[in-house]
């Protein structure tokens, strides 16, 4: 896996022995200091300054508010991204330890531990590199994730997945960990953008999943004069007859009538409506470190539309 043990998405730390023994003392938050540790705690409260509060038991907490997120000083980066940490995991180092108050305080900077995060995944990265995430928020356009102490990127909609969906709901959830590729790096705007659907396997791997006379489940993603748009995986449809009583979104039962790689082409019968998913599946990844330089989801043997990506 492309990345570093130090700089992971936040919600990963706190399971870490050093984080978890960092967070025990008061000794050992002051080496923590000294050794410019990352640690990582939930917020416990934001106050009307937008300064964040954690309780450690043994000390409080305070990262100021200019600390909590690269760009709040500069006034790029919206006020939501402070007043959203409460009761979330928080990537921090310790600036300074105040013994004189009871109970000692600690100062704590977000930013600081996102910079380093920032520099470093700059300097390293390169297009095709596969790197673990966190969903973060969706929008209709895409899903922003985390890809190291809160530094985000954008997955764009038409990136998460070969199949076509309406939005990213219909493919992630919030919190979700996941892995992405990175489609390119902009150290000038210090920006990394990615990409999903090249980890779910090509054509044919998801169709070995499957067989001829098999019943499986789907996802109606689109309903069309000649016929009807069943997601079986993500990266990968299939076409069943016309009907006019099934909507894009709808869960049904399907029966596999053929499976014919030299047209890139599945064809199914809709057996029964079913009761809709309350989350989306679970992606199931076909490769989740190292680097791609090139990918081809289409098969050998069709002559159809080429489908393939070059990492550059």
């Amino acid at each position: 896996m492309k990345t570093s043990e130090c700089y992971l998405p936040e919600g990963s730390y706190t399971a870490l022995p050093g984080v978890r023994q960092a967070l025990c003392s008061l000794d050992a938050l002051c080496r923590a200091q000294d050794e410019g540790m990352i640690l990582e705690a939930a917020v416990q409260r934001c106050t009307a300054a937008h300064d964040l509060l954690f309780d450690f038991g043994f000390a409080q907490g305070v990262m100021p508010r200019a600390c909590c997120a690269l760009g709040v000083a500069e006034g790029s980066t919206r006020e939501i991204a402070i007043l959203s940490r409460v009761g979330k995991p928080t990537c921090f180092v310790v600036t300074e330890v105040d013994e004189t108050t009871d109970p000692p305080t600690a100062w704590l900077s977000r930013t600081i531990a996102q910079q380093r995060a920032q520099d470093y995944l700059l300097d390293t990265l390169r297009p095709g590199d596969v790197i673990p995430a966190a969903v973060t928020h969706l929008e209709p356009f895409g899903a922003f994730v985390d890809v190291g102490c809160g530094v985000a990127s954008l997955i764009g909609i038409e990136n998460l997945s070969v199949s076509r969906i309406f939005h990213p709901g219909d493919r992630l959830t919030v919190g979700q960990q996941i892995y992405a590729a990175v489609r390119s790096v902009d150290r000038q705007a210090r920006r990394i953008s990615l990409t999903h659907r090249e980890l779910l396997g090509t054509w044919e791997q998801n169709a070995a999943l499957f067989s001829p006379g098999e019943t499986v489940r789907g996802v109606v993603r689109s309903v069309e004069p000649y016929g009807v748009f069943i997601e079986l995986a993500p990266n990968l449809s299939g076409l069943a007859e016309p009907r006019g009583d099934i909507a894009a979104g709808t869960v049904v039962s399907v029966y596999i009538k053929s499976i014919l790689p030299q047209r890139m082409k599945i064809k199914l019968t809709i057996i029964d409506v079913l009761a809709p998913c309350a989350e989306p599946p679970l992606p199931q990844y076909f490769i989740t470190e190292g680097h791609i330089d090139e990918w081809v989801y289409t098969p050998a043997s069709c002559d159809k539309k080429h489908i393939a990506t070059v990492f550059a």
